[in-house]
């Protein structure tokens, strides 16, 4: 009489569906060793210098650029690219639902087998070149926020799942074969977020903190479980009204936002299903491009690279407030946000603060703590140009 033989995962949904969540899980609590290991897949040269963030040539300034410096041009139709986010490549780590059908895309089984507290397929502003120099020039298109889950994240979750599988030589991860070149930006969808620093420089004593983030897993898609600076948003209109894409077409004002949201606990909705943001008009916006245009607010741009484990794309850029503006801006700065929490360093008086602009503190973060590449990235390029940063 025969006898029925084990029961493949493949065959089981539950037993899918609960190998995938545990992968997912060992993703958002080791993000940090597994871009360790992601790192041997690239050439020292695919780096920017001193950091853990994919950069091609050009795309890093020699010195930081004046944000106003930054051009921005719209490409009405962005082309089509061979990689999509349900690639049959993709197979390997779609769980199985209750229909014995797999889940089509990685956005689907993330929405309902681990669905963050953040999660919504918005528009963004799509990436399609970068040409650098003194003055960089970043063309955009239309693109939509769940190809970086469909993308990016799976890309990470199947290298997670081939590490995890403890195989002999090199693991199988034929999606991110199939991606190739993750700078390619004709290779597949990217859309970028936006990384700001925010320095609070003191010109009396010439001293400079900044502002630390730690992002909640159980509230964001992707980076959970990381140290990041903050605010960090992606590139996107404010809401899908389609007033909104020409209007919010700007990375001040992007970045506006979401020092508001961040750094305050704003409220994302600005009335924009119903008429676009009036920029002029609203205090915040206002009072921060007036200390712009008197030198006690200069924002800048230091660059884009890419996370070697994720594929995920942030543009670089700080923001140094004078020490009375910083404090008058901020009086409220909150401790916890919609995606983690601010990082409070005690400095001996019994009161939390930022976090020193420091030789040791940029040194602990970028190479001993679990830090986002982009981030991480991010204070090494600043301590390097600080000088020009400060002055």
């Amino acid at each position: 009489m025969a006898t029925a033989g084990p029961t493949r995962i493949e065959d089981d949904p539950a037993a899918s569906r609960d190998a995938w969540l545990r992968t997912r899980t060992y993703l958002n609590g080791h993000r940090h060793e597994l871009t360790d290991a992601a790192l041997r897949d690239f050439k020292p040269e695919d780096f920017i210098p001193g950091t853990r963030l994919l950069a091609r040539p050009g795309w890093i300034p020699d010195h930081p650029v004046p944000l106003e410096d930054v051009q921005l041009a719209w490409a009405d139709e962005a082309p089509a690219t061979p990689i999509d986010g349900d690639a049959s490549e993709l197979d390997r780590i779609r769980p199985i639902s209750d229909d014995r059908t797999r889940f089509r895309r990685y956005s689907d089984a993330v929405e309902h087998l681990a669905r963050p507290r953040l999660f919504e397929n918005r528009s963004c502003y799509r990436l399609l070149d970068v040409d650098g120099g003194v003055r960089p020039s970043l063309t955009f298109g239309l693109g939509a926020y769940f190809d970086v889950i469909d993308i990016c994240e799976a890309a990470a979750h199947e290298f997670t799942a081939a590490q995890l599988d403890g195989q002999a030589g090199p693991p199988t991860t034929p999606f991110r074969a199939m991606v190739g070149d993750p700078t390619d930006l004709a290779r597949r969808p990217v859309m970028a977020a936006t990384s700001t620093m925010v320095l609070r420089l003191d010109r009396a004593t010439g001293d400079a903190e900044f502002v630390l983030h730690w992002r909640d897993p159980a509230k964001v898609a992707s980076g959970g479980g990381l140290y990041q600076v903050m605010p960090v948003g992606m590139f996107q209109p404010s809401h899908d009204a389609a007033w909104n894409q020409a209007n919010d077409f700007d990375l001040w004002r992007s970045i506006s936002r979401e020092l508001s949201e961040e750094l305050l606990g704003s409220t994302e909705d600005y009335g924009s299903g119903i008429a676009p943001i009036d920029y002029d008009a609203w205090g915040f916006y206002r009072s921060l491009w007036h200390a712009r245009t008197d030198g006690r607010l200069r924002v800048f741009w230091l660059g884009l690279g890419m996370d070697p484990l994720t594929y995920v794309t942030d543009m670089l850029t700080v923001a140094v407030f004078d020490a009375d503006l910083f404090d008058q801006t901020f009086q409220r700065l909150v401790t916890t946000n919609d995606e983690g929490h601010r990082v409070e360093l005690e400095d001996g008086t019994g009161r939390a603060s930022g976090i020193p602009f420091r030789a040791d503190q940029i040194m602990r973060l970028t190479h001993d703590e679990p830090m986002q590449p982009a981030g991480a990235a991010l204070l090494h390029l600043a301590w390097k140009h600080r000088a020009q940063l400060l002055s």
